[in-house]
């Protein structure tokens, strides 16, 4: 059996938010088909590795190397990292008014190469929302608006599976929601494992949204670097010992 392909490879990644260092080394690959879970403590460095990523301009690359796919990640605009088939969900995803959900998702689609007539895009959509226990109206509600939290939680996996990303990040995606929500958001991203064969990086501090999903690499970020890399057998240590067996 083949080798699968190399989706990412981070090397020495060096990260600063105003002038102060967040990351300080951060080595990592992530090939088709695999689950990785970055986990820590708050305030570890684990949304800063995932913005850095996307290319938010907030977070400096100062240090090191990222590539996907082949190329220098750190020389693409963000869109174009999206565009490639890196996708980011959010801790709290932004409302935006005036743009449906609809809209939105089937532009996406599009500046990724995918290209839908109305009707074909409808009844991808009705199935996957289905997988989500979502109501198809709000395909025609602008993105975000007036949604729970576990609606725009909702709404994001739902993206995720219409997108069909090579690499997704899901940073906190069960942050926040009750038990029955988790199920519904974790029953998602399976879907996106068993369907899509694309890579995860599940960045959390919680362990409630890999009860039921396959994980094949658990990495313990601590003050800004790896500090501990197994399988899915490290999730139980750090549920019965916690973080602060690796230091702070």
């Amino acid at each position: 059996m083949s080798e699968a392909q190399e989706i990412l490879r981070i090397k020495n990644l060096k990260v600063g938010v105003d002038d102060k260092e967040i990351l300080h080394g951060v080595d990592l690959v992530i090939r088709e088909g695999e689950t990785h879970v970055l986990m820590g403590p708050n305030g570890a460095g684990k949304s800063t590795l995932g913005n850095a990523l996307m290319g938010n301009p907030k977070y400096a690359v100062t240090e090191g190397s990222a590539i996907y796919k082949g190329k220098d990640l750190l020389e693409m605009e963000t869109n174009e990292r999206a565009s490639e088939g890196l996708f980011l969900s959010f801790q709290n995803p932004i409302e935006v008014p005036g743009v449906t959900l609809s809209n939105f998702v089937r532009s996406s689609m599009e500046s990724c190469g995918v290209k839908l007539s109305l009707w074909n895009f409808k009844k991808e959509a009705k199935k996957q929302m289905e997988v989500l226990q979502m109501d198809p109206a709000y395909l025609d509600r602008d993105l975000n608006v007036g949604f729970s939290g576990g609606e725009k939680k909702k709404a994001e996996i739902f993206q995720l599976l219409m997108l069909h990303p090579a690499l997704a990040i899901l940073d906190e995606t069960d942050s926040g929601l009750d038990v029955d929500a988790v199920k519904t958001v974790s029953t998602g991203v399976e879907e996106y494992q068993k369907s899509q064969n694309g890579a995860l990086l599940i960045i959390t501090h919680s362990t409630r949204i890999l009860d039921a999903l396959h994980v094949d690499y658990t990495h313990v970020l601590v003050d800004g670097r790896i500090a501990a890399t197994g399988g899915a057998e490290l999730i139980d240590r750090i549920n019965s010992e916690g973080f602060e067996q690796f230091g702070r």
